[in-house]
């Protein structure tokens, strides 16, 4: 009991402290025009993003699997202010497409300053089936197109001093049903670009990548899939953009929308069992 008493003023003092901090401020001039390459950019969190750079007057290369739906977003960009806005069609899936988009985004803006990878492929939530093929087909989708458009884009960035900037999940640091593979492709995320911003810093590189935890969102498909499985309120995206975007601008390492996420993780390990009990009562199931 008194672990558990322990355990919820941990809880308050953390919200109070989230609440009394603003976080880093994003100065709109440092976007105006800057080169900007954003993955999954068709629908969701990717296409929020576009469009709040495209306010700022930057350039934007956007790419999805949908080229209809990439042909829209990108006229709505043109329409908000972007100084540049293009696409290109390509499916993560397929080994040879992440260094073709990241290509083209260089070739065609004349350089990069921000890599946004956004991307995911779709899913279930849902128990486990046992479907490896599955996992290893999102592993290349979610986890290796972003080590892939990385090693193609970080010369680039290194002359521009530039920022990667990758879209992770709370489910990267912990554990929650339904979401095996989906979670296993963020944990590795998590652990690649955290060793990489390491090694990039005894480098003394001029290049930055800043990790985003997220939440559950407000996007059409994630309503879909959580829809009677979880009571998790869920946070809107085009301030999950926003807030993608000024952490990449301000060039932190690491920062988490909405910010309960942060203290989250950060208490995860400390009472393990209570963790669990209480992540599992987030969900309904029945045998």
């Amino acid at each position: 009991m008194k672990a558990f008493t322990k355990l919820v003023f941990v809880a308050v003092a953390a919200a109070f402290v989230a609440f009394q901090w603003r976080g880093p401020t994003l100065d709109p001039e440092s976007l105006k025009g800057a080169r900007v390459l954003v993955t999954g950019a068709s629908t969701g969190i990717g296409e929020q993003i576009a469009y709040q750079l495209a306010g700022f007057g930057a350039q934007v290369v956007i790419t999805a699997r949908r080229e209809k739906v990439l042909q829209q977003v990108v006229e709505k960009c043109q329409g908000l202010g972007a100084q540049k806005a293009l696409y290109l069609a390509a499916d993560m899936g397929n080994p040879s497409d992440p260094e073709r988009v990241v290509k083209f985004a260089v070739d065609k803006l004349g350089g990069l300053d921000y890599l946004v990878l956004n991307h995911i492929g779709p899913s279930p939530f849902a128990m486990w089936d046992g479907d490896v093929e599955h996992t290893r087909w999102l592993m290349q989708v979610n986890f290796l197109s972003y080590v892939q458009m990385a090693k193609t884009a970080l010369p680039v960035l290194e002359q521009s001093k530039g920022s990667i900037v990758v879209v992770s999940s709370l489910l990267g640091k912990m554990c929650s049903p339904f979401a095996a593979p989906y979670s296993s492709t963020k944990f590795a995320l998590q652990g690649f670009f955290g060793t990489l911003q390491h090694e990039l810093a005894m480098q003394n590189s001029n290049v930055s990548i800043t990790i985003c935890v997220l939440g559950l969102i407000d996007t059409d498909a994630a309503m879909e899939k959580v829809k009677g499985l979880t009571n998790i309120q869920a946070s809107p995206a085009n301030e999950a953009a926003l807030h993608i975007i000024t952490s990449g601008a301000s060039r932190q390492t690491e920062s988490y929308y909405p910010w309960s996420c942060y203290y989250i993780s950060l208490i995860r390990d400390w009472f393990p069992s209570y963790r669990d009990y209480f992540i599992r009562n987030f969900y309904q199931y029945e045998h």
